[in-house]
């Protein structure tokens, strides 16, 4: 990364980042979509319990993974401030947590994950089907969540190409283990929907063991000794990650759980709904990978120029990027709805399930532009540090304003599960004017430039 100086630099900067990791997002991303998509086709049963599945799997890996996703800003920040040696020690610390945090998820859910999916009165097919599909994905939690922090450490660097290479260097890997133990071809076992979780995990050992060779290999990561010295542990480097960490964690959590709680209310629906919502946000998510990245490249930037002292180039950063993530919402929500029956043909074959889908997408347009404004700001306020005002707000609109509010639609009004994707739009709204707020505020008051003789 290096200093800009006009609005047109910083926009190449921006999707200089930017381009590598919607690649990659879009590359993990593609994982669950070959899951769902395949599943679906396999039967309506086994996609569905892959929705359940992934309804209880995602608040979760996305909560714990936010808090390693800390390593970006405090790194990006370093680089800013150029301390080389205190960036090591982040990220040797912060794979330590990856390990720690992966192990007590498989413990809990080793006691938990039965119980929970029998609470939830699921019809035995789709309990079996999410259970299977759970347990598969068990096997690589710890190299997923490794190869998160060690990817922020590449993205704080303003690497982003290396990390978009290893990615699409797996999804080949990763679609042909799907076919094969879903399917059951070239003398795999069937394995149905479940067979998604097992084919994901042996993916994410894959993608591990690349991005180690990477850093330990190639310049300038292997600079970077993070791999040596293995008994190199610093209590005072994780709290440092958790202290900006776990609100960050939280804050994922609570918006990936609002969905995941839908998922669970629209279970009392039929299979057809279950099916459907589980498509239409599927295509919403594969879109939102759009936001996500530019908010990545966000955190990085804004955290580079606040390091380096450049408080004007940061809020610059800030604002770009909240812009063009909205302009792109508004774009790609326009066109899902204009073709969303053939969109809807892509995850089903059943005409009642692709109707259905097709409906719920008519108002991923509104929820599409929410959705950026909220995870750009949030990502902005993050290059600053400023994380648990940002934790606040998102447990209040999400939970407080998002469920409550789509519940009442769902079930006390003619809208029925249509009501839900109104209440996660309007929550999704609610963060995401109280974050734009919050950073307008961090700007005038915190982070101001110095004057010349200050």
């Amino acid at each position: 990364m290096k200093q800009t100086f006009t609005i047109t630099d910083k926009l190449k900067q921006i999707f200089i980042l930017l381009i590598p990791i919607l690649v990659t997002q879009l590359g993990m991303f593609s994982m669950v979509f070959f899951n769902t998509i395949m599943s679906g086709k396999y039967d309506s049963t086994d996609l569905a319990g892959v929705a359940i599945g992934s309804s209880i799997w995602n608040p979760v890996f996305t909560g714990l993974s936010g808090i390693l996703l800390a390593v970006s800003p405090i790194v990006a920040q370093l680089v800013g401030e150029k301390k080389s040696k205190e960036v090591t020690s982040v990220v040797k610390n912060g794979v330590y947590l990856a390990i720690m945090i992966a192990a007590v998820v498989i413990i809990i859910g080793t006691f938990l994950l039965d119980p929970l999916l029998t609470i939830m009165n699921l019809p035995s097919g789709v309990q079996d089907t999410a259970f299977n599909y759970l347990v598969g994905l068990s096997f690589g939690v710890i190299p997923l969540f490794a190869f998160n922090v060690l990817r922020s450490f590449i993205y704080a660097l303003g690497k982003t190409r290396i990390v978009m290479f290893i990615l699409l260097a797996a999804l080949p890997i990763n679609l042909f283990l799907n076919y094969v133990l879903i399917f059951g071809r070239f003398g795999f076992p069937e394995l149905g929907g479940a067979g998604g979780g097992y084919a994901t995990s042996i993916t994410y050992w894959f993608i591990l063991a690349m991005i180690i060779f990477v850093i330990k290999m190639v310049a300038p990561f292997s600079s970077y000794p993070i791999f040596s010295n293995i008994k190199d542990f610093s209590i005072e480097k994780c709290k440092e990650i958790l202290k900006i960490g776990i609100p960050m964690g939280l804050s994922v959590f609570f918006e990936t759980s609002m969905f995941a709680m839908v998922t669970i209310l629209l279970s009392k629906f039929n299979v057809t709904t279950i099916a459907a919502y589980q498509s239409a946000l599927n295509i919403v998510s594969f879109l939102y990978m759009i936001p996500i990245s530019i908010s990545m490249a966000q955190t990085v930037l804004v955290g580079f120029e606040v390091g380096a002292g450049r408080y004007k180039d940061a809020k610059a950063y800030s604002w770009l990027g909240i812009y063009l993530a909205v302009v792109i919402a508004l774009f790609t929500g326009l066109i899902v709805v204009f073709f969303r029956y053939k969109v809807a043909g892509f995850y089903s074959n059943e005409l009642e399930v692709i109707s259905l889908t097709a409906h719920f997408l008519i108002y991923a347009l509104f929820f599409q532009i929410s959705d950026a404004i909220q995870v750009t700001a949030q990502a902005a306020l993050r290059g600053y540090k400023d994380v648990n005002v940002s934790f606040i707000i998102t447990l209040i609109a999400y939970w407080l304003i998002c469920l409550p509010s789509g519940y009442l639609l769902a079930q006390y009004t003619s809208l029925g599960a249509v009501g839900y994707w109104i209440g996660l739009t309007m929550g999704l709204l609610a963060a995401g004017l109280f974050l734009l707020l919050r950073l307008r505020f961090i700007q005038k008051q915190r982070f101001v430039p110095m004057e010349i003789g200050d």
